[in-house]
């Protein structure tokens, strides 16, 4: 059977992930998210993902190796996690009627014995836009410790995460931290043996 390997610790990527219903294990990466800000943030996702998936790579001699990993952007900055409550407060504020990107990349890094490594990386963007929050239904979700493990403080798919939510433009599972169609269609071509070998 054809090994493949979620290099996340990510519940929401590994439930995504679960969705195939193709067996897959998960290893969780080493690599600190690095990066320099003058770089466009689909390169930054791109780059961070492709790091991941070649340090997991390194303990497979014959496996496919998913690296993932998503940024927030408003205004051209970059929401990272939350450092406190407070933080993650004032974040999901400034988001409030208004437009921002969530931007996820994704790196595939193929190993096989006695072949050359091949790796495919791409990026998926949707752009989400709040309604007007409710200052107690922040603090609410603030106090639920939700916020912050996720880059821009939110999570589309928490209880509170989702009714901020007034719309979206692009892939829901990109928000969620992994764009699930579009690693399908990637699949399909980059290693389609991998889809096969597990029916």
């Amino acid at each position: 059977m054809k090994t493949i390997v979620l290099a996340s610790g990510s519940p929401r990527r590994k439930k995504l992930l679960d969705q195939l219903q193709i067996p897959f294990k998960v290893k969780i990466s080493t690599v600190e998210e690095q990066y320099d800000d003058a770089l466009a943030p689909a390169d930054i996702v791109q780059m961070l993902a492709s790091r991941k998936a070649e340090d997991v790579a390194q303990t497979f001699e014959d496996a496919l190796i998913i690296g993932a990993d998503t940024i927030v952007v408003f205004r051209e900055t970059i929401l990272e996690k939350p450092c406190s409550s407070e933080a993650a407060r004032q974040m999901l504020m400034q988001l409030s009627e208004d437009t921002h990107s969530v931007v996820t990349g994704v790196s595939l890094y193929k190993k096989a014995p006695g072949k050359k490594s091949r790796i495919h990386t791409f990026f998926e963007e949707t752009k989400v836009t709040f309604g007007n929050l409710n200052a107690d239904d922040v603090q609410r979700y603030v106090a639920s410790g939700s916020p912050m493990d996720k880059a821009g403080a939110y999570g589309i798919q928490d209880n509170y995460g989702s009714i901020f939510v007034k719309r979206i433009e692009g892939d829901y599972n990109t928000v969620v931290g992994f764009p699930l169609y579009a690693f399908y269609q990637v699949m399909q071509d980059f290693a389609p043996e991998y889809l096969t070998a597990q029916k």
